[in-house]
Parts: C-alpha cells; structure tokens; sequence
C-alpha cells in the first residue's frame, strides 16, 4: 500500500467569502508522486503536468488535484463528503500503485472541449434563460460538465444535436 495516512483540512474559500461550499486539503503522509502518471491513465486526467508532478481531473462532480504530497477538492457539501471522497481517492491511487504492471503510465492530459466552440453554437443572446449571466458563462459550464444543451431554451435544434455531439467526444465526469 502506497498511501497509507493523510490529514484533512476543510476551509472556505477567501476570496468568495460569500460561497457555502467548502474546500479541502489532504495532506498526505506517503509521497504519491511515482503513482501520479498510473492514476492519470486509470481516471483519465483532464491536466496532468510533470514538474511540479501532478493530475487534475473530475470526479464525484467535484475538481480534485492530486500532488505528491497533497489532495485538493473543491466545492464540496460539507465535511462528510470530502471524508467519503479522499478515502475513495486513496483506493484509487492505491489500487493504481498496485496495478502499475498492468497499466499503461499516461504523461498527457485528454483532450479537453473549448469554451469557444461551445460558444459558437449558442445564440449569444444573453437572455439567462439558461440561470447563467451571459452566454459565456453557460458555455464555461458545459466545457465544465455542469449544463448540456437542453439547458439553453433558445438553442435552435440543430445546435442543440451539434452541442450534444461536440460535448460526446470528451469525458467530462
């Protein structure tokens, strides 16, 4: 076992004091480094960078970042949540550990989809039909996973097909 121990820190954001979700920290007590390019073929990182080490993907409908040394989650419920998603976190870099053998190590990020050619489907009208502010905004949350094509009202259906089969070539999940 790789992973054996960690440390959680559970916090608010500074900067959006306003926002319920927390955020947390794992601290962790083993040096997970070797096992970053195993997790990132196994999960499917969305962003993986070699120096400093580390892979960013989604999961649980969260962001998670693992480093060597440290885990971070956003945007979480509250406490019990991120216990739930850090000891799932850890079988997974465990298992990956364990697996390294049999899996291919993954040094890539897959291919992410771009804000700007979600944009170019919608209607640009701004009319928050969506619950977003601007046509941008809706955008960044289906690049994000979080709004699909029948969030938008006013899309016409043949973007509506268009955005479903753009946003199908990527995992967002």
């Amino acid at each position: 076992m790789l992973l054996q121990t960690y440390r959680k820190e559970i916090f608010r954001s500074k900067c959006q004091s306003t926002v319920e979700s927390l955020h947390c920290f794992g601290h962790l007590d083993q040096d997970v480094g070797e096992a970053l390019p195993y997790l990132n073929a196994v999960l499917g990182g969305f962003e993986y960078t070699r120096d400093p080490p580390s892979v960013t993907f989604k999961a649980h409908g969260k962001l998670i970042t693992v480093h060597p040394r440290k885990i971070a989650i956003n945007a979480l419920r509250d406490e019990q949540e991120a216990d739930k998603i850090l000891e799932w976190l850890k079988g997974e870099i465990n298992e990956a550990w364990e697996r390294r053998p049999e899996i291919e190590p993954c040094f890539e990020g897959r291919p992410r989809p771009r804000i700007i050619e979600v944009l170019k489907l919608l209607p640009k009208t701004n009319c928050r039909e969506c619950g977003e502010a601007t046509c941008m905004v809706f955008a960044t949350r289906v690049v994000e996973g979080v709004k699909g094509a029948d969030d938008c009202p006013p899309l016409a259906p043949q973007n509506q097909e268009r955005l479903r089969n753009y946003m199908a070539g990527f995992r967002l999940d």
